[in-house]
C-alpha cells in the first residue's frame, strides 16, 4: 500500500532531539498487520497512521511490537504534517478518532497544543523488584491504565538513571515513568520514559506519559500550569496546562523526511 510518509522530530524545535515519529497519510482504514509491520520495519517508538474521516482524522499508533492506545509525541506530528501538506488549513484545529477517543490539536502562540484525558496515578504498594532495577528508593510509587508512576529524591537520579530493563519488563504495564522536581528555575519536574514490554527501552519525549505527570507535579507544586522537561539522550519539553479531567499538551516540531513509502 503506497502512502505518503514523513519523519518528524516532536517536542522540540531543534533537529535531532526531542522524540522522532513516522506519520504515513492513507487513503481510508488499513490492514493492521500491515501498519504494525511498516511500525516495525521503521523502528521508531511510534509509527502513526493517520486517514481521513467524515468527521475528520483517524489516527492509530504502533510501536515496532505493537498498537498503544495513546501516544503524544505521533499525535503532534501528525497534526504538524497535515498543516504543512495542507491537508488542513494553517490556523484550523485538527480532531482525530483514536482509540481513547476524541482527540484535537491547536496552533496556538507558536505552540501546537494538545488537548488529551488526564490520566492520574493512584498510589500502589511497592513494586517488588523496582528499587533495585532503577538503583534507587522511590518516594512515591502509583499506576494509571497505562503506566508506573515513581518519583525519585532528585533530577539526578532521573536523569543518571540506568535501568536493569529486563526487570523492568518484567512489571505488567505499558511503561515506566520516572520522575522528580527539577533543580532548573525554568522547569517544574524532570521524567524519564522506559517501555521495554512494548519494545521501546526508552523513549526520548513521552506526551501521553504528562498526561499523568501534569496531575501529579500540578497538586504537589500546586500549580495549574507546568514546564516538564525529559531528560532522555535527546532531550525535550513539554508544557502541561491542567483542565480538569483534560491537560494541555504544548510543544514545537521539526520535519526531517518526506517521501513515499512503496509497499
Amino acid at each position: 500500500m503506497p502512502c505518503e510518509l514523513h519523519v518528524v522530530d516532536a517536542f522540540t524545535r531543534s533537529a535531532f532531539r526531542g522524540n522522532p515519529a513516522a506519520v504515513c497519510i492513507l487513503d481510508g482504514p488499513a490492514d493492521p498487520s500491515w501498519m504494525q509491520e511498516v511500525a516495525a520495519e521503521l523502528k521508531h517508538s511510534e509509527t502513526a497512521f493517520v486517514h481521513p474521516t467524515s468527521g475528520g482524522w483517524n489516527l492509530r499508533w504502533f510501536t515496532p511490537e505493537q498498537e498503544v492506545d495513546l501516544c503524544g509525541h505521533a499525535t503532534l506530528a501528525s497534526a504538524f504534517v497535515l498543516w504543512k501538506t495542507n491537508r488542513v488549513p494553517q490556523g484550523s484545529p485538527v480532531t482525530f478518532e483514536t482509540l481513547s477517543g476524541k482527540l484535537s490539536a491547536r496552533q496556538e502562540e507558536g505552540w501546537i497544543n494538545l488537548d488529551f484525558p488526564a490520566t492520574p496515578a493512584n498510589a500502589v504498594p511497592p513494586i517488588p523488584g523496582l528499587d533495585k532495577a532503577l538503583g534507587s528508593t522511590p518516594l512515591f510509587v502509583g499506576r494509571n491504565r497505562f503506566d508506573v508512576l515513581v518519583e525519585l529524591p532528585t533530577a539526578s537520579d532521573v536523569c543518571d538513571c540506568e535501568p536493569d530493563m529486563a526487570a523492568l519488563a518484567a512489571i505488567p504495564t505499558r511503561g515506566i515513568i520516572v520522575t522528580a522536581a527539577s533543580d532548573l528555575t525554568d522547569v517544574d519536574f524532570v521524567s524519564r520514559f522506559f517501555a521495554p514490554a512494548v519494545g521501546v527501552p526508552e523513549d526520548p519525549v513521552t506526551g501521553s506519559a504528562h498526561c499523568c505527570l501534569g496531575p501529579y507535579w500540578g497538586e504537589k507544586l500546586n500549580k495549574t500550569e507546568l514546564s516538564g522537561f525529559q531528560c532522555s539522550f535527546r532531550g525535550g519539553s513539554v508544557k502541561v496546562k491542567l483542565a480538569g479531567d483534560r491537560v494541555i499538551l504544548g510543544g514545537h516540531a521539526v520535519e526531517i523526511f518526506s517521501g513515499k513509502l512503496l509497499v
